[in-house]
């Protein structure tokens, strides 16, 4: 697992045989990481990425110069090899929890500018991830969530739904938080209606 741009690019991790995460490929990560550019401020960003896996993505978020980066990662063996990837790179912008996503969002004890999630696809609850996120208390104002998924997933009627993207059998479902300006436009005109 190589990273593919910033200020650790290039720097290479070689990962386990023994896992059974399913990193996002490369094609895939570098355009979505090329379509993040015009939706995010990485140093200004604060990105929580759920179902770290491998780390892949915690890995182009700190090296894209974000001010803060939380993994969040179930499996310990798992958490075991991004935490060890994280002391190789000595990066105080970074923290790995090992948990249980589904948990960490509905505690949501901090707010984030971005949250990515890449659940395994099987995974019952990959439908309802959207309206949990945005009721959750881990997406800020404003901010941005994106979640990857199968081919058979369709959030377009989603009321923050921004754009989906695909990249061979990867895609993107991109969402937006409103911000508290928009909020209380839309609570204003259902008022006077």
């Amino acid at each position: 697992m190589r990273v593919i741009t910033g200020k650790y690019k290039g720097k290479h991790f070689e990962v386990p045989r023994s896992f059974k995460a399913r990193p996002t490929t490369d094609f895939a990560k570098e355009n979505l990481f090329n379509v993040l550019r015009a939706y995010l401020d990485f140093e200004e960003t604060r990105a929580l990425d759920l179902f770290a896996g491998t780390g892949s993505i915690t890995l182009e978020l700190l090296s894209r110069g974000c001010r803060e980066v939380m993994s969040v990662e179930r499996d310990r063996q798992h958490h075991a090899f991004i935490q060890s990837m994280l002391r190789h790179l000595d990066d105080p912008a970074a923290t790995a929890i090992c948990g249980d996503a589904l948990r960490f969002i509905s505690k949501g004890f901090k707010e984030f500018d971005f949250v990515f999630a890449d659940p395994p696809y099987a995974l019952r609850e990959l439908p309802e991830l959207p309206e949990r996120v945005m009721n959750s208390k881990l997406l800020a104002p404003g901010g941005l969530f994106v979640l990857e998924h199968g081919k058979n997933n369709d959030f377009t009627d989603h009321p923050c739904f921004l754009e989906h993207r695909a990249y061979g059998s990867v895609n993107f479902s991109f969402f937006r938080r409103p911000d508290a300006h928009q909020i209380e436009e839309s609570v204003s005109s259902a008022t006077t209606e």
